[in-house]
């Protein structure tokens, strides 16, 4: 089965990510890139794009719902380490869900194991 999230892109077109500004600073072992961020607090950064009405994340690239990737994705920052899909756990997660219903797409649904095909 391949990674949903490679064809949907709904969670970075949908919530700020907001993090501490530690994660940007590599000698503090950081790795997200700071020229990506911009300040929301004293402690705290975002991802460019995810502040405004209409949130999309700046490392975010291709068409929400068709293809899509991170173009950070090795380093991205925790929020998006710890997002998970529907079902990738075997659980339903909500936060997943409303971001797909916010760009029109349905929830993702558990994946069946295929049967074995007997071949004669």
């Amino acid at each position: 089965m391949s990674n949903p999230c490679l064809s949907c892109g709904a969670c970075c077109a949908h919530y700020r990510v907001s993090f501490h500004w530690s994660e940007t600073e590599r000698f503090l072992g950081g790795s997200t890139p700071a020229e990506l961020t911009e300040k929301i607090g004293p402690h705290r950064v975002a991802m460019r794009g995810t502040g405004g009405a209409s949130p999309r994340c700046i490392a975010l690239e291709g068409e929400i719902g068709r293809a899509v990737r991170c173009t950070i994705y090795p380093q991205r920052p925790s929020p998006c380490r710890e997002f998970m899909a529907s079902w990738a756990d075997g659980a339903r997660h909500e936060r997943c869900d409303s971001a797909r219903a916010a760009h029109g797409l349905p929830p993702l649904t558990p994946s069946r194991p295929k049967r074995a095909v007997r071949r004669r």
